[in-house]
């Protein structure tokens, strides 16, 4: 079973994929015109539960969970801003509701593959 994630920025929208076929999509917010999200093909490199939070401490902006792609500085994370998700907002980054980005993070291993797309 080959699961894989592809990223629509001009739909904001994230596909996970099983054998090229879409099982469940999440809505997402993505890059600002100055600072794009870019395209290509990536991976999955590490998967971080409570980035940068301290215990008991507030959200980060970074949500509750990371997953950091091969694209150095880049990945696909939860927020502390919900009303940003299905908007161009982000630093470049793939920004997902933290309900979403945790399900996410159970259902995909580090060297998943990860197509984002115009």
């Amino acid at each position: 079973m080959a699961v894989s994630i592809r990223v629509s920025l001009g739909k904001r929208k994230l596909d996970l994929l099983e054998n090229g076929k879409v099982i469940k999509s999440y809505p997402v917010g993505v890059g600002k015109i100055a600072t794009r999200t870019p395209s290509g093909t990536f991976k999955i490199i590490n998967k971080v539960p409570n980035p940068g939070r301290r215990p008991g401490g507030p959200i980060t902006v970074y949500g509750t969970y990371w997953m950091g792609l091969s694209k150095k500085g880049y990945g696909i994370h939860g927020t502390n801003r919900p009303s940003s998700i299905g908007k161009y907002v982000s630093k470049g980054c793939i920004r997902m509701y933290n309900k979403d980005v945790e399900d996410l993070a159970k259902r995909v291993s580090i060297g998943t593959e990860v197509k984002i797309v115009p």
